[in-house]
């Protein structure tokens, strides 16, 4: 059954001051042919939450799916705060404002065969679930959450899944399965520099904080963990998809 968007326009009936406004508030279009998804974060659009849309959309987007920031799509706080094009269809613009919302969007752009809804959005919340336990220390339960969101095949967010179970599993110290996840989101997202630098940054910090506690007490830990952190770095590196 199709979903409904709210409040969704084409661009060529808005009013001509806001088209105007639109092509310059725009992000920059990424590789011909992708569908691109801009979500306003101005000032008042991230008070009423456009930063918490922007990240579910991103959460739930499958990697074809280009999805930034932007300024003002038109009256910022009472007017669309997603704009959305996709090859071939006139651009929409739209109020999204919960991630039941963005999933609901989403499903309307690609295509119920290419995006489920209700799937993307069991995952998300499963990640998140995930992600919170992995903070709190439990990494273990962090890893076997984030492996169930793997098994349901959902084509959106699944970098960020592998991103978060390779810290799972560095702090497990499962060091080539963290090595490989990372790798493995870096694969999967490659037009996503940030995965790369969010991983390396990771791997700094947690060896660092080896490095911290026992190099004095213990030289041996102190170059286990040194030798670890430059086989990861190196892997990744390498890594060029």
């Amino acid at each position: 059954m199709p979903m409904a968007v709210a409040r969704v326009t084409s661009l060529a009936c808005a009013p001509r001051q806001a088209q105007h406004r639109r092509r310059h508030s725009l992000a920059p279009p990424c590789a011909s042919g992708a569908v691109e998804v801009r979500v306003c974060t101005n000032r008042t659009c991230a008070r009423q939450g456009g930063r918490e849309v922007l990240a579910a959309l991103a959460g739930l987007a499958p990697p074809a799916v280009d999805v930034a920031s932007c300024g003002c799509l038109g009256r910022c706080g009472a007017g669309p705060n997603v704009a959305a094009s996709v090859p071939g269809s006139a651009a929409v613009f739209g109020h999204v404002g919960t991630a039941a919302r963005g999933a609901q969007l989403l499903e309307h752009l690609l295509g119920p065969a290419e995006f489920d809804a209700a799937l993307g959005l069991t995952a998300l919340a499963t990640r998140e679930k995930a992600e919170a336990a992995l903070e709190k220390g439990n990494a273990d339960e962090a890893e076997a959450l984030l492996t169930e969101v793997i098994g349901f095949n959902a084509c959106g967010g699944l970098h960020l899944v592998y991103m978060s179970r390779s810290k799972a599993r560095l702090e497990i110290g499962d060091i080539p399965g963290a090595l490989g996840d990372a790798e493995e989101a870096i694969r999967i997202a490659p037009r996503f520099p940030q995965v790369k630098v969010i991983m390396l940054t990771h791997f700094a910090s947690h060896w660092s904080g080896i490095d911290c506690c026992h190099s004095l007490e213990d030289p041996t830990v102190h170059m286990n963990g040194f030798w670890n952190f430059l086989m990861i770095t190196s892997g990744l590196m390498r890594t060029n998809y």
